[in-house]
């Protein structure tokens, strides 16, 4: 069994789509807040965690609702299409807003563009176990990964050549640059996907993985049985640890921009630099870090990454001014959390039925963005009444707690086909 790279590239379009629009509205929006709208730590920090307040009831509804959606392009793509019709349409009068200092323009099309993602996020994480057989999910996952992160990678280029070192810059140009490559993207994947075949040929393979496994409740389209007492605790103490890991990274990335020009006093896009080397990391790393989760696990796998992200976070309190080490602090975070990332979804999915994938991918979602409305806001605000350089300790010290919770998951792993012999571990598929 190999995974079909070809395929799942073009899926993972989608992913590259809204990681393109995220990484923009991670590291801009809060100095549009600041800068511009004069808003302080904590009210920047409550604005920036709209999008996750959204996200707790439209992620889980929209994946649900895909799940029963059946139309001639698919269960998943109708969502992709038009949630990134509006969100892309309404991008471009940010920038007329913050020229303008309309602040009531702003947070109109800025909810606009909230809403608009949230209707389609779910449904384009799931279109990939949707078409992925089972055991190739983690491998899957980690192209999917790779295109999220090319996505944010030309995003944080644009930044860096687009936004000038002085004055007050002029965003039209990134905005409308950012909203061509996501169209760009989303136009492609429609006209090479055909979610229906594919679907149909994934649910086939996993119905004879399932009987092959004595496996009989998560066939497509069925109910099935409850889910057993140990799996529930598994997917609660997973879902816990990805509340946990994502309070500590969103506080890194929602207050980068503002603590690298504060504390390291980097100017103009510069600040940028950093997260292109953890994205380039990542961008290295998500491949390999699917081939040996097949060998070691997804669960072992996703302990290192914990690990080394923490030693990131331990390593980003001893920096005290700009310095080269910067650079090997997010390397070591752009490792981690490729780790990370690459089996945690796939590890909440496989505890799911294949007619609910949409359910558990909002289900993964919600954890996600739970973590990322209290994280903002609880950040922000010792940043704002004690001092910048609490940051990193506040992220090592939610890291090391999913790392607790992780070593409580005993479900979710991929069961792969035995292997006839060492050497067959490099073959290119499974």
């Amino acid at each position: 069994m190999k995974l079909n790279y070809k395929k799942t590239f073009l899926i993972g379009l989608a992913f590259f789509s809204t990681c393109a629009f995220w990484q923009l509205y991670d590291t801009v929006i809060p100095l549009i807040l600041s800068k511009t709208f004069g808003l302080k730590e904590t009210i920047t920090g409550a604005v920036m965690a709209l999008d996750n307040v959204l996200g707790i009831f439209l992620l889980p509804l929209f994946g649900a609702l895909s799940d029963r959606t059946h139309t001639k392009l698919g269960r998943r793509m109708p969502f992709i299409i038009l949630g990134s019709a509006v969100s892309i349409t309404f991008l471009q009068l940010i920038p007329a807003a913050d020229n303008s200092r309309n602040f009531i323009l702003f947070f109109f099309a800025l909810g606009t563009i909230l809403v608009a993602m949230g209707t389609y996020r779910s449904p384009a994480v799931a279109l990939m176990p949707d078409v992925t057989p089972k055991p190739l999910r983690s491998k899957g996952n980690a192209i999917i990964n790779l295109m999220g992160t090319m996505g944010g990678f030309c995003t944080l280029i644009m930044i860096s050549l687009l936004v000038p070192k002085t004055g007050k810059p002029d965003y039209t140009a990134l905005f409308a640059c950012v909203g061509a490559l996501m169209a760009l993207a989303v136009a492609v994947l429609a006209i090479t996907t055909r979610e229906n075949a594919l679907a149909e040929e994934n649910e086939k393979i996993n119905t004879a993985l399932d009987m092959e496994n004595g496996v009989t409740n998560t066939s497509a389209g069925s109910p099935g049985a409850a889910m057993p007492r140990e799996v529930r605790k598994s997917l609660a103490m997973i879902l816990l640890s990805i509340f946990l890991w994502f309070t500590a990274y969103n506080a890194i990335t929602t207050a980068y921009s503002r603590y690298a020009v504060n504390i390291w006093g980097l100017q103009g896009g510069s600040y940028a630099n950093a997260l292109l080397i953890a994205i380039a990391v990542s961008t290295i790393c998500f491949i390999p870090i699917g081939y040996v989760s097949t060998l070691i696990g997804r669960r072992k796998t996703i302990l290192i990454g914990i690990v080394l992200i923490t030693i990131s976070y331990l390593l980003g309190v001893l920096i005290r001014a700009y310095s080269p080490l910067i650079y090997i602090i997010f390397a070591f975070t752009g490792v981690g959390w490729a780790s990370i990332n690459v089996n945690s979804y796939p590890m909440v999915v496989e505890m799911s039925r294949g007619c609910d994938v949409g359910k558990y991918t909002g289900l993964y979602y919600t954890f996600s963005m739970l973590a990322q409305i209290v994280t903002p806001i609880l950040s922000g605000f010792l940043l704002e009444r004690f001092s910048y350089r609490t940051l990193f300790p506040y992220a090592a010290t939610f890291s090391i707690l999913s790392f607790i919770t992780m070593l409580q998951v005993k479900h979710g792993d991929s069961k792969p086909p035995k292997k006839m012999g060492v050497l067959d571990h490099f073959d290119d598929g499974e």
